[in-house]
Order: C-alpha cells, then structure tokens, then sequence
C-alpha cells in the first residue's frame, strides 16, 4: 500500500505540493484558530514560492536522468526503494549515479540535523516567550514530529542508498558484446567509448546536481510558515 502511495507521489508531484500545503494549513489553523483559511492558505502558499521553484527545476533534470519522464523516475525509486538492480545497463547505470549523487548530497546530513535541532528549538522558545500555551505545545509538537521524521526517515533513506550502492558494486559492470570496451580515445571520441544514450547519457550529464523531493517541499513550508506566524 505504501509502495503504491510512494510510487504515485513520484509520479506526480504537483499532488506532493497541494498535501504539503494542505498539511501547513491545518497545522496553522490548529495553532491560530479562528484565522481566515484562504488567509492562511494564501501564505502558506506564498512562503513555499522559492521551495517549489527549487523542487520543479531538480525534478525536470532527475526526470532527464530517468529518461524523461516521470514513469521512469518512479521505476528508478521503486528499485532503489525494493532493493532490484535493473537488468538493463543504461538503467543500472542511471540507478548508480543517482545514487552516488544522492549519497554526496547527503554527506553532511548530521550537521544538517543539528542544524534542525537548533532552528526548531529556538522557534519553539521564542514562541513560548512571545505566545501563548495553545501556540507553544503547537510548534513543540510540530517540531517533535518533524525532527523525528527527519532522523528516522532520513537514516532509513541513507541505508537504502548504501546498500543498493553496494549491490551495483557487485552487479555486472556494463560492458558487453554490444558495448564497447573501454579504449584510446579518438576524435571527437571520449576515452572508454561513446557517451551511452538515454537514460544513462542523462544522468552522467547531470552528475552532482542537487536533489529535492516532498520532504524538503513540506521542510520549507514547515520553517517558512513557523518564521511567519510566530512573530
């Protein structure tokens, strides 16, 4: 069930957006009741502008990546989410780069999470000092469920990545008797043979581009919508 939830998430990520918003909302309207909805939507909206944007522009280059679409992307994720090392070279090719690159991205994560730590705790104090109780237990439990997602999906997230990481080691490399060996480079030939077309040329071509998903979505929602209403 999750898988299949998971994998429509990744498909269309325009339904990620409306949950992340709707989610803020709620959350707000529970903090503050008695607030204007469009009001709160409205801002909601307006303060995850620079996350979206940033959201799309990655999601366009990992749907290149994946061979252009969005099937492929979520078939890379369901692999990467399962443990299945693709039987197509161009495929597991793709799968060890996006992975590699992910990885690299993630290498600071523990400072990242202290960082989390820092900002929500002092959220939560500042509410306390310039709010009331109903505000103060909101923003505390918003923080409470936030970091523990973070730490826990976050390491569950890293360990998947290590282990299909260490199943492309051990997998066949891609060269074959229909793909060339690696060899001297001629001209307008790079060494080790033609770029691989498709989905493999893709990736190679986005190689050490960020990444951003639903998390850092509902992330810059979460932080935008606590620095607003706790003034």
């Amino acid at each position: 069930m999750m898988g299949k939830l998971s994998d429509v998430l990744t498909r269309h990520l325009w339904l990620q957006v409306v949950l992340s918003w709707l989610v803020a909302t709620a959350v707000l309207l529970l903090i503050y009741p008695g607030r204007s909805v469009p009001a709160v939507l409205a801002r909601v909206v307006i303060t995850s502008v620079g996350g979206l944007w940033f959201a799309l522009r990655i999601r366009s280059r990992e749907k290149r990546a994946a061979g252009g679409s969005a099937e492929g992307l979520a078939d890379l994720e369901r692999q990467l989410r399962t443990g299945e090392v693709p039987a197509d070279p161009e495929r597991r090719e793709a799968l060890r780069e996006l992975v590699d690159r992910r990885l690299h991205r993630t290498r600071h994560r523990g400072a990242a999470l202290v960082f989390l730590f820092l900002l929500f705790g002092g959220v939560v104090v500042l509410t306390a000092l310039t709010a009331g109780p109903r505000q103060t237990l909101g923003f505390g439990l918003l923080a409470v469920v936030f970091l523990t997602w973070a730490v826990v999906g976050g390491g569950r997230g890293q360990r998947r990545l290590r282990d299909m990481r260490d199943l492309l080691a051990a997998a066949p490399d891609s060269t074959g008797p229909d793909r060339p060996a690696p060899g001297p480079a001629g001209p307008g030939v790079e060494r080790g043979g033609p770029r691989p077309a498709g989905a493999a040329a893709s990736v190679i071509r986005e190689r050490g581009r960020p990444r951003c998903g639903s998390g850092q979505i509902l992330l810059s929602v979460a932080v935008s919508a606590e620095s607003r209403w706790a003034t």
